[in-house]
Order: structure tokens, then C-alpha cells, then sequence
């Protein structure tokens, strides 16, 4: 599974991001070429090799001609939505610049389209965050996961004057996201809103380094230099898939006098009570008799409550049991958000990467609400996890 990482010992910023992220896929033409669709100038990008402690890391500085741009979010939305950018690299950049809103909304108290994107609204950043989207749809990694961010302290100006280090929109998007921090003695701001929001919109998970093989790595360089090294690492890796095992008990029951539609209820009985998986095989009984041979899976203590059931909705006076090993996949449940509403899937993580599965019972409610064709739906559903995944 290809998992990307960012490790921050030096804080975060949109183009400490870029560059690192540029690293990865080590072909800065295919940056400038994406980024051309946005149908913007009056910037220049000046892409160079630069030292940070002895460290060698890429750095990226934006020029831009113009000065005291104030952009709302509608007017950076537009932007994106009228380029020739594709799908999720538009809805990644996005969700970006959402996460800045939503901070200095509530850090100024007002509604989120009366905010004024400052520093975030000029070309720069737009570059930064669409740039960072660009190169996150190119790596397309299966998960993104990252380490605790150190940040400065101290004061530092800015478009709203002398500010105590975190800045409050910095502050607002770490503890909206709960992603933690620790301060460390360097007299600067080390976290940008704009990094912050980035490292809260791609990271799942705060955590350390995954077990895996290193494929490529990053290096980020910022504008500062302080006693740390100022860069930002972003790896990608090749992570083991861990299988789960579990001990399970195996149960099973010949029935030969209890009618069809009496077993699909006991069925769904048995799997709203926590039974892991229930099948029935047709088989002969003794005087040729056809019969169906009820299995089920079930954890090791539901043995007693699954038993009962059985018994009680079946005609069925003996029952098999044996305790067995059984390896699972990691899986999680996952919500896309279709024209139709939300429609439910199954996540699979594989040595290959990641799989998404439509669950049937989720779109066969969705197809029946908006009276479209089940086919239809599950084509759907296909086609956004693809291009999404």
C-alpha cells in the first residue's frame, strides 16, 4: 500500500509543502505545465536547490506582480472552478482553502463569505494550495499520514498586525482538526494557516512513521533560516498491509422441515445479532430428503445467544461447533456523496492497495428513493471511486 508522510520537526507552510511533494515526482515541468490551467499570470515560479543546516532541499518562491489583493472565497473557488484543472485536484484545493475560511470565520467572528483572504487570497498561496493539490492527485497515495508538528513562538507581524505565535487562524485550524503540536525554543512562526490547513485536509491520521520501504523522499526548504533546519519531509512508502487474526467459532445445523422464507428470517436475526457471516448449502438428508445446511461465523462469545436463536426459529434440536482461525483485511465504511445522496461503500485495504466495494444494501435504498435503475447507481458509484481513489 503506497502511504505518503510528512514529518515536521520544523513546522509547515504551503511552499515548504510544494517543494517537498515536488521532490517526490521529481519533474518540475509537469507543476508548471498543471498549474499553466489555471489561467492566471502576473507570477513567476523560481524553483532552486538550496541548503538548510547542511541539509540539501528543494525550495519554491512565487513572484507575483500584484500587491494588497483581498480575494473572498467565492472569488478562489471561481478561480479554480474555471480551470481546465481536473475533478480532485479541484476539490482537494478546495477544501483547502475552506479550512482557512472556516478559521478566520470564527477567529473574526463573522460569516465565512465576508472573509477577507489576505496573505492566503494572494497568487502565492493560490500556487501554493493548487499546486500541492496537483502533486497530491499525480503521487496518489492510497493514504496520506503524518507526525507531530513543532511551531515557534514568540510574535510575528502580519496582515492584522503584531501576533502571538501560534496565530489565532494557525490556533483555530489545529484544534478544530485536533492535530497536535508542540512549541519549540525558535522565535518564529513555524506553522502557517496555510500549512495547517493543508496538513488537516490531506492527513487521516497523526502518528509516527508506518512500518514499510522507503520509495522516495522529499525535503522542503522554507524562507527562514533559524537554529533548526527549516524544511518540511515528506516520504512515501511502500506499507505493509497487516492481516488480522481472530479465533472464531464455526457453527453449522442440517435443517430438513423448515420453509425458505423462515430461514431468511433467521438470517437476518442471526446477522443483526452480531454474527459475522451466515450461509446455507443444499444438501440430501437420510431418506433422500432435501435440506439446507445452516453455517455460521460468530465471535467466540456469542456462541450461547446465536444457539438460542437457532433453535428457537428452526426446527433444527442439534448444532456443530468448532473454534477456527480466520485472517481478515483491514476495512473501514466509506460515504460518497453522489447527485443521488450519500451512498455507502466498503474501504479494503491490500498489498496492492486500496479496494472500494459498494455496499448493495446501501444503493438498493438509493435507487429505490430516486426511482433510477440499480445498474445505474452501482456504475456510479464505480465511476467516483475510481476517480477519486
Amino acid at each position: 500500500m503506497k502511504t505518503l508522510y510528512f514529518a515536521a520537526p520544523s513546522g509547515i507552510s504551503g511552499n515548504m509543502t510544494l517543494a517537498a511533494l515536488l521532490e517526490i515526482i521529481e519533474d518540475d515541468n509537469y507543476l508548471l505545465n498543471e498549474l499553466k490551467k489555471l489561467h492566471l499570470d502576473g507570477y513567476e515560479i523560481i524553483i532552486k536547490k538550496t541548503n538548510k543546516n547542511h541539509i540539501h532541499a528543494k525550495h519554491i518562491e512565487v513572484k507575483v506582480e500584484e500587491s494588497h489583493v483581498h480575494r473572498h472565497l467565492s472569488d478562489i473557488n471561481k478561480i479554480i472552478d474555471d480551470s481546465d484543472l481536473n475533478f480532485n485536484v479541484k476539490s482537494l484545493a478546495k477544501k483547502i482553502f475552506l479550512a482557512v475560511a472556516k478559521a478566520e470565520s470564527k477567529v473574526h467572528d463573522i460569516d465565512i463569505d465576508e472573509v477577507h483572504f489576505h496573505e492566503v487570497g494572494a497568487l502565492d498561496s493560490i500556487i501554493d494550495i493548487v499546486g500541492t493539490a496537483i502533486l497530491i492527485d499525480k503521487i496518489h497515495p492510497d493514504k496520506i499520514y503524518g507526525g507531530e508538528i513543532n511551531e515557534g513562538k514568540g510574535f510575528i507581524n502580519c496582515a492584522h498586525g503584531l501576533m502571538a505565535v501560534p496565530v489565532p487562524a494557525t490556533l483555530e485550524i489545529l484544534k478544530e482538526h485536533q492535530i497536535p503540536f508542540k512549541q519549540i525554543d525558535v522565535e518564529t512562526e513555524l506553522i502557517t494557516p496555510t500549512g495547517a490547513a493543508i496538513f488537516a485536509t490531506l492527513v487521516e491520521k497523526v502518528q509516527d512513521m508506518p512500518r514499510g520501504k522507503i520509495i522516495k523522499t522529499g525535503y522542503g526548504a522554507g524562507t527562514k533560516d533559524i537554529k533548526v533546519p527549516n524544511i518540511l519531509i515528506a516520504l512515501l512508502l511502500e506499507e505493509e498491509v497487516k492481516m488480522n487474526e481472530e479465533e472464531v467459532y464455526v457453527l453449522n445445523t442440517n435443517i430438513d422441515d423448515t420453509t425458505g422464507e423462515i430461514l431468511a428470517y433467521v438470517q437476518e436475526k442471526l446477522i443483526s445479532l452480531g454474527a459475522l457471516d451466515v450461509s446455507f448449502s443444499p444438501l440430501y438428508m437420510k431418506k433422500n430428503r432435501p435440506a439446507y445446511k445452516l453455517e455460521v461465523i460468530l465471535k467466540l462469545g456469542d456462541l450461547n445467544k446465536i444457539s438460542e436463536v437457532i433453535f428457537l426459529e428452526t426446527s433444527s434440536i442439534g448444532i456443530r461447533y468448532r473454534k477456527e482461525k480466520r485472517l481478515t483485511l483491514k476495512r473501514e465504511e466509506v460515504r460518497i456523496d453522489s447527485i443521488y445522496g450519500t451512498l455507502i461503500g466498503k474501504k479494503v485495504y491490500t498489498s496492492n492497495g486500496i479496494k472500494i466495494y459498494p455496499e448493495f444494501e446501501s444503493l438498493k435504498e438509493v435507487a429505490k428513493k430516486n426511482n433510477v435503475a440499480l445498474k445505474d447507481l452501482y456504475d456510479l458509484f464505480i465511476r467516483i471511486t475510481s476517480d477519486g481513489n
